[in-house]
C-alpha cells in the first residue's frame, strides 16, 4: 500500500485527506497536530476517510515515553491508554512511538526494552500495534539497530520496528541490519529523501526533507537492504519541508505518489515493483510552440526573422504559422478557441507548448501513465496528425513526437509549405535548452516530474547573483543530453526572474539556439538589425586576464558581445538578444569539445547587463 503522512501537505485536514485520496493513495498516517486542530470528532476523521477510500495506516508520533523515571513512567502509561481510546475512535490500530529526547530519561537497553514490553502488552490487549523508531536525535536511541535491538529484547507479538529512511541514511548509518531483521517485525516503513547538507540533522529534518528521488540520500541501497528483509508491507511518506507547507496541496500529493511509484521500482527484483516502462530515446526539442495574437505577429516574426528564421508553411484548417531554420521549427499560434489562446490569457505571448522527439512514442506514453501524467488532446481536424501530449506542472504542453512524424511527415500533413530550401539563414542548427522560471515551492515537483514521467536527470544547483538579489537555477537534462532544462526560480520579487512571475506567470523566458560558428551568426543577425545584448568591456579585460586567449580572439569576442566559460571539457561561447517585449529573450552558444553546461559564471553579467537595457 501507498500511504503518505497527513504533515507532508499544507492546508487543514479536511483539505489534506481529500487531496491524498484524489493523487491515488491507498493509505494515510495522522499526524497528531493534524486531529487536535480538526474541528470535528475522531470518528468523523475516521468516517470521512471511508467515505474517500484512505486507510488510515497510523497514528503518530507518541513521544518521550520509555526510560522514564516516576512518576512520568506511570503517567507515560496513563497518556497511552488515552491514545489507544482516541485510535479506537479512529479506526487505527497501529501507534508509531518516537525514542526519547528527553534528558531525563535513561538509555539501559534492558529497562527501554521492559517499558516498550509493558506498552505493547496493554496495546495488544486492544489489538492494537507498537511500532518503534529511532529518531536521528534521540537522546540514547538514535540508531535503527538499537531500535531493534530494543524490540528484540522484548519479544512481544505486538511490538515491531519502524524503519525511516531519512533517520538511518542521515546519519549514515550501516544498512546491512535491515535486510537481516526478521520480515514480521518491521512493523512500518518511512521513506524520504533530502539534499545533502551540513548542518544540524534535526534542522536539516524539521525543514528540509523531500520527496525520494527529489534529494541525493542513497535510497537505492536502502530499498534494496528493505528487499532482503522480505518486508511487503507500507511504505508510507513522512517529510517535514518549509516548500510543502508553502505549495499546493494536490500538486504535493501528486508528486508524492510520483515518489512512491519511483521509489517502488529502484529494485528490480523488490516486492513493490511494478512494470515502468524505460524512458524512450530523446532526440532533442523538436519545436517550439508561441501563442500570440495578431498585434505581436509583425514583431515577433521579424525578431526571429532577423535570427534566420523563414516562415515555411501556414496550418490548414487554423491560424497557426510554421517557421524554421536547420532542424529548428517554431509554431506560431494565433487561433482563439484553442488551448494556446486559454494559456494566452493567463501567460500573454509567451511558449506554451513544445515537441520533444522520442524513438517510440507508445513507450513514452505508457510511462506517463504509470507516473500520473495527464494527457492532452486537442482539437484535430479531418486528415490531420494527432501528435499526443501531455500537461506540464504549470499547465503548458509537452508533445511526443515520433522520428516519422519529426522528418518532415507532421508539417506536410497539416501544413501547406512554402519553400523548403535552407537559405538566407543565420546558421542556427538546433535548440540547445530552454529555461523556465517558476515560483520556488515548484522547484522540486518540476525535478521530479521530469525525472519520473521523462526518465530527466537533475544537475546541481547553481546560486546566481542578479543585481536585486539571489536566484537558483538546476537544470533536468535528457540521459543524452539532447534536451536541456534549466529550471530558475527567486524568492525576491524585484529579481527578473521574481518579475517575469509576478507579471507573467512564469514559464519560458529563454530560448538558446546552437550555431555552428557564433561568430558568423553573429554577424549576420546583427547586419539584419537585431541588436544584442551589450556586455561592459570591462567584463572582456578580466577574461583576459583568467584565460589565456588569443588576443584576436578575445577582441571578437568584444567586438559582438560575446560571452565565454571553460571548464575541463572544452569551452563554450555565447550572446544574447535584447528581451522581446519584456517577456523572453534569445541566447546564441556555440559548444567546443565536451562542453556540458550553461555558462552559469557569466549569468550574473548578463542579468546586470539586462537590468540596464531595460
Amino acid at each position: 500500500m501507498r500511504a503518505i503522512a497527513t504533515v507532508c501537505l499544507s492546508g487543514d485536514l479536511r483539505t489534506k485527506l481529500e487531496a491524498i485520496a484524489r493523487a491515488g493513495f491507498g493509505g494515510v498516517e495522522i499526524f497528531e497536530n493534524d486531529l487536535l486542530s480538526f474541528d470535528g470528532s475522531p470518528e468523523e476523521v475516521r468516517e470521512l476517510c471511508d467515505s474517500l477510500g484512505l486507510s488510515i495506516v497510523a497514528f503518530q508520533p507518541f513521544r518521550d515515553f520509555e526510560g522514564m523515571p516516576e512518576p512520568q513512567r506511570s503517567r507515560n502509561l496513563q497518556r497511552a491508554e488515552r491514545k489507544f481510546d482516541l485510535m479506537e475512535q479512529l479506526g487505527t490500530d497501529f501507534l508509531l512511538v518516537c525514542s526519547n529526547v528527553s534528558p531525563q530519561s535513561v538509555g539501559d537497553l534492558d529497562r527501554v526494552a521492559a517499558d516498550l514490553r509493558e506498552l505493547a502488552e496493554r496495546a495488544g490487549q486492544r489489538g492494537i500495534r507498537i511500532g518503534f523508531e529511532a529518531l536521528a536525535w534521540g537522546r540514547h536511541i538514535s540508531d535503527y539497530r538499537d531500535a531493534w535491538e530494543v524490540v528484540r529484547r522484548a519479544d512481544h507479538p505486538y511490538l515491531g520496528v519502524v524503519l525511516d529512511s531519512f533517520h538511518i541514511l542521515s546519519r549514515g548509518h550501516d544498512l546491512s541490519t535491515i535486510g537481516k531483521i526478521p520480515r514480521d517485525k518491521i512493523f512500518f516503513v518511512q521513506v524520504a529523501d533530502a539534499p545533502l547538507l551540513d548542518m544540524d540533522v534535526l534542522q536539516w529534518s524539521r525543514h528540509f526533507r523531500c520527496f525520494p528521488g527529489q534529494g541525493r540520500l542513497p535510497l537505492e541501497a536502502f530499498m534494496r537492504e528493505l528487499a532482503r528483509s522480505g518486508y511487503d508491507g507500507p511504505l508510507s511518506l513522512e517529510i517535514f519541508s518549509d516548500a510543502f507547507r508553502a505549495a499546493p496541496t494536490e500538486i504535493t500529493a501528486l508528486d508524492g505518489l510520483r515518489s512512491l511509484i519511483w521509489l517502488e521500482n529502484l529494485v528490480e527484483d523488490g516486492p513493490w515493483a511494478g512494470r515502468i516502462p524505460p524512458a524512450p530515446h530523446y532526440r532533442g526539442i523538436h519545436f517550439i510552440e508561441f501563442t500570440l495574437d495578431e498585434e505581436s505577429a509583425a514583431p515577433l516574426g521579424e525578431f526571429i526573422g532577423a535570427l534566420g528564421f523563414r516562415h515555411v508553411g501556414r496550418h490548414r484548417s487554423k491560424n497557426v504559422e510554421l517557421w524554421k531554420q536547420g532542424e529548428v521549427h517554431l509554431v506560431l499560434n494565433f487561433e482563439t478557441d484553442s488551448f494556446a489562446h486559454t494559456f494566452r490569457l493567463l501567460h500573454g505571448t509567451s511558449v506554451c507548448a513544445v515537441g520533444f522527439r522520442v524513438d517510440d512514442v507508445e513507450q513514452a506514453l505508457d510511462r506517463a501513465r504509470a507516473f500520473q501524467a495527464p494527457r492532452f488532446r486537442g482539437q484535430v481536424g479531418e486528415g490531420e496528425m494527432e501528435i499526443p501530449a501531455l500537461r506540464g506542472i504549470e499547465g503548458s504542453l509537452v508533445y511526443l513526437v515520433d522520428d516519422q512524424a519529426a522528418g518532415d511527415l507532421q508539417w506536410r500533413t497539416d501544413f501547406e509549405l512554402f519553400d523548403q530550401e535552407s537559405r538566407d539563414e543565420a546558421g542556427l542548427v538546433r535548440v540547445d535548452h530552454l529555461s523556465y522560471v517558476l515560483p520556488a515551492t515548484q522547484l522540486l515537483g518540476w525535478q521530479l516530474f521530469h525525472r519520473t514521467v521523462f526518465g530527466f536527470a537533475a544537475e546541481a544547483e547553481n546560486e546566481i547573483v542578479d543585481p536585486r538579489g539571489m536566484m537558483v537555477s538546476q537544470a533536468v537534462v535528457s540521459p543524452d543530453r539532447s534536451i536541456r532544462l534549466p529550471l530558475t526560480v527567486s524568492q525576491v520579487q524585484d529579481t527578473q526572474p521574481g518579475r517575469f512571475l509576478s507579471e507573467f506567470r512564469g514559464g519560458v523566458q529563454q530560448i538558446a539556439f546552437e550555431s555552428r560558428d557564433i561568430f558568423a551568426t553573429v554577424d549576420e543577425i546583427q547586419a539584419r538589425g537585431l541588436p544584442l545584448l551589450r556586455i561592459p568591456g570591462n567584463y572582456y579585460d578580466d577574461l583576459e586576464a583568467r584565460y589565456d586567449l588569443d588576443e584576436s580572439l578575445l577582441e571578437a569576442m568584444r567586438a559582438r558581445n560575446i560571452l565565454f566559460d571553460r571548464n575541463d571539457d572544452g569551452d563554450f561561447f555565447h550572446a544574447y538578444t535584447e528581451t522581446f517585449s519584456g517577456r523572453f529573450f534569445f541566447e546564441i552558444v556555440e559548444r567546443r569539445g565536451g562542453y556540458q553546461q550553461f555558462g552559469e559564471a557569466n549569468a550574473g553579467i548578463r542579468l546586470a547587463a539586462q537590468s540596464k537595457s531595460g
